[in-house]
């Protein structure tokens, strides 16, 4: 039974986590968006309005699923879409561009009507899920630390700020870790902000033309890339926390998301696995069934995102990164934690789980999908070759074996 809805579940935490996702949203990769919609043509408010657009989707989908489902589901865009499209969509017109965008959102929603995608989900177990998780988080809590070489002040007093907290406010523990690395980093003089307002970028509708060059050769790798390296990881990301997910409903409310604003630059709204996995540590509440709350603050930072456009990435970039690197690796920590005991804790499973967990933290990349997708693939084939049954060896003499 779902819990029932109470303002009294919304807390500080609950906030702050809510920040921090957005924050390590946007820093990471609001980048690569500049960049495919650069390769793709869209001029400078244009490239505004898309984010405004995926600012504004992502926040009502995060809010408005969060709330239904009471559980921490955070959608974001594709990052590993945008990837590939930053050195796919040169030399295509926008219009091409964006019936692109249409296609892929329609076979992404169709998954969801159909329930294709929930089946294959339902085949993978839990220790694999979590080990994957392990391994997308483990270059956060690797960064995290790794940021004390460029900036030792500002990382040692947060990690102090952060051990001190756990040991006497724990629920508080992210919370306070930000405001003293912002001291710090005021203090040091490392916060720059862009002297350009935060102003609203208006979409702009942008009519699609349908390419068959265009949706074979970019659509169809796009679509792939998307669920492989984004919708499958951020499910298993809620499988693996303990959040029984609705695949196929997410998958068609995301896909049909995307499908109605691709005309106006939103080119993916997926679930999200990194800055999801924020939102549901036990910092966020102790109760797991409180921590909806948490994407659902994420949702409302989205909003103002998307209602200032281009100009938020600005305001979050005024931030030093190591700053960003040791707030995203400690609020993780948990998570990280936690994911490690489930992937290990069942002895049959072990070895397929630590295979999962290793490929997927190599971070390689085949046929251009990323190391999630491998680390997925390579865990089940080891647990499915490892379940086989053992070959009972006949001896010699016709005796049944002892």
């Amino acid at each position: 039974m779902r819990p029932a809805f109470s303002l009294r579940h919304l807390t500080l935490p609950a906030i702050a986590a809510g920040f921090v996702a957005v924050l390590v949203g946007y820093t990471s990769s609001a980048a690569i968006i500049f960049q495919a919609a650069s390769a793709a043509g869209a001029t400078v408010s244009q490239l505004g309005g898309w984010l405004s657009m995926l600012g504004l989707a992502m926040g009502v989908t995060s809010i408005g699923l969060s709330f239904y489902y009471r559980a921490p589901i955070l959608t974001a865009w594709s990052t590993p879409g945008a990837a590939l499209l930053v050195t796919s969509l040169p030399g295509t017109s926008l219009p091409d561009t964006i019936g692109v965008f249409i296609f892929a959102s329609g076979l992404i929603f169709l998954c969801g009507v159909t329930g294709l995608f929930a089946r294959l989900m339902n085949h993978i177990p839990q220790a694999i899920s979590a080990a994957m998780l392990a391994g997308i988080l483990l270059r956060f809590g690797l960064d995290a630390f790794a940021s004390l070489q460029p900036d030792f002040a500002l990382t040692a007093s947060m990690c102090l700020a952060y051990l001190l907290a756990r040991r006497f406010l724990p629920r508080y523990a992210i919370v306070l870790t930000l405001l003293v690395g912002l001291a710090v980093a005021a203090g040091k003089g490392e916060i720059h902000f862009s002297p350009q307002p935060l102003a609203f970028a208006t979409p702009q509708f942008i009519a699609p033309h349908f390419s068959w060059s265009a949706l074979l050769g970019i659509g169809i790798p796009f679509f792939v890339v998307t669920m492989a390296s984004q919708n499958a990881p951020g499910i298993a990301t809620l499988k693996a926390a303990g959040y029984p997910s609705p695949v196929s409903s997410l998958m068609s409310w995301t896909g049909l998301t995307s499908l109605l604003l691709a005309p106006f630059g939103g080119f993916s709204v997926c679930i999200a696995a990194i800055t999801a996995a924020i939102c549901m540590g036990p910092d966020v509440h102790p109760d797991p069934q409180r921590r909806y709350w948490g994407a659902a603050c994420a949702g409302f930072f989205y909003l103002l995102a998307g209602l200032f456009g281009g100009a938020i990435g600005q305001l979050f970039s005024a931030l030093p990164p190591s700053l960003i690197h040791a707030i995203a690796g400690l609020a993780l920590l948990g998570t990280i934690a936690g994911s490690l005991q489930r992937a290990l804790a069942d002895d049959k499973q072990r070895e397929a789980a630590v295979i999962t967990f290793l490929i997927t933290a190599s971070g390689l990349s085949l046929l251009g999908i990323g190391a999630a997708f491998w680390g997925l693939v390579g865990g089940v084939t080891a647990h499915l070759i490892l379940a086989l049954p053992a070959r009972r060896v006949k001896c010699q003499d016709g005796a049944k074996p002892s």
